[in-house]
């Protein structure tokens, strides 16, 4: 079963829901006892909220975790009642409609529980809170780490001392405690385990000032994969549940069982004949040796094609691998097929599963210089979504 034809835009996004279901099939059994919370922040990486989270769901997930207020809430306002817990908060947030809407919230700092507070007094409901520790990556959370030389104290602790408060009035249930690793990607760096042995400390804390815990969990998609101690009571992948690999230089995907769920495609706009030496796209900075087929693809920078990926950017047309020829332009870019006989209306692909030769969204990040986690989320909803596979439905 698929989508409705997605109309006569030519170019699209296809995503396998049943490669995501397997995918989370394979992360439950490496996250042996521990649940899997299923990321689907940023559309689900591109794949698409809603159908991504079903099918993460008819895998075995157990909880979504999302980034912004506004994704839990389309979860809800889609009908999915898996726990969700949002992760990113500004003194903004409409916190009453996240109370309504049965979401665990992230509090990183006491304001932030304040204002849960606040809301599940009105509502006459505790809100349900997980604290983030910060134990090394110096982004979000309280930090758990001393900053001043002699002073044990952190901002984790006086965030927990807060909570406890809030949890004895009943305004608050603190149902978990989580925190980010920032160098799961590389398992043997010493950063890895002072963070499992920072957060281990934050758990502790929160426990001994009397939290009773029901989640703990610190693992991305690359510590589910590589460093099974570190799994505690929850996993937490993101990139792993949508087929691609957070530790290509580690192993392929393939190599961890994971099956790639997003293929890009678009049609040949023009095809012709060009002579030796004529520049291509805007600055000429690719020109071919001899006369030959360039297509024209309509799809560019504005759909989510790095335009880093100029005159290097792999493609598959007619079963074969040629690259971007020149530089890519805000709808389309140009490829130099030499002599295969192509014609309009015939398909490119960018990227997929690779399993029949075509790029995959790691070729293309090696490519662009960047990672595959980049890659998939920046095609935007210019480009249909059409969804195939029964996991979900």
């Amino acid at each position: 079963m698929s989508d409705p034809d997605p109309g006569p835009w030519p170019a699209q996004v296809t995503v396998d829901l049943d490669a995501i279901a397997h995918n989370v099939g394979v992360l439950r059994e490496r996250a042996g006892s521990a649940e899997v919370m299923a990321v689907v922040k940023a559309d689900a990486y591109g794949h698409g909220l809603v159908p991504s989270a079903r099918a993460a769901l008819a895998g075995g997930a157990a909880a979504l975790g999302v980034a912004q207020p506004a994704e839990a809430l389309a979860l809800r306002q889609a009908g999915v009642q898996a726990p969700v817990l949002c992760w990113l908060l500004t003194p903004a947030v409409d916190a009453d409609a996240l109370l309504a809407a049965d979401v665990q919230v992230a509090a990183s700092a006491p304001w932030a529980l304040d204002l849960l507070a606040a809301a599940a007094r009105r509502s006459g409901r505790p809100a349900q809170v997980q604290l983030k520790a910060d134990t090394g990556l110096a982004r979000g959370g309280a930090f758990a780490l001393p900053v001043t030389d002699g002073d044990p104290r952190t901002d984790f602790e006086a965030l927990v001392r807060h909570a406890a408060v809030l949890a004895a009035e009943g305004a608050v249930r603190v149902v978990g405690v989580f925190s980010h690793f920032a160098y799961a990607d590389a398992p043997g760096h010493p950063t890895v385990r002072a963070q499992r042995e920072a957060f281990a400390d934050a758990v502790r804390l929160a426990e001994g000032a009397g939290l009773h815990l029901e989640v703990r969990h610190l693992s991305n998609s690359a510590a589910t994969l590589t460093t099974p101690g570190a799994a505690w009571d929850m996993v937490r992948p993101g990139l792993a549940v949508y087929g691609l690999s957070p530790v290509p230089d580690v192993a392929s995907a393939a190599d961890l069982g994971l099956r790639p769920a997003m293929t890009v495609s678009a049609q040949v706009a023009v095809a012709k004949r060009v002579p030796a030496g004529q520049g291509v796209s805007y600055g000429h900075t690719y020109a071919p040796e001899r006369a030959t087929t360039v297509v024209d693809v309509p799809v560019g920078y504005a759909d989510g094609v790095p335009r880093h990926a100029s005159n290097v950017g792999p493609v598959q047309v007619g079963g074969r691998r040629f690259r971007v020829s020149g530089r890519v332009c805000m709808d389309q870019f140009v490829v130099d097929v030499g002599d295969l006989p192509v014609q309009a209306g015939d398909e490119v692909v960018l990227f997929g599963t690779g399993a029949d030769g075509a790029p995959t969204a790691q070729d293309w990040a090696e490519a662009a210089g960047t990672i595959s986690y980049e890659i998939v989320s920046r095609f935007g909803p210019r480009l249909p979504r059409r969804h195939v596979g029964q996991a979900g439905r």
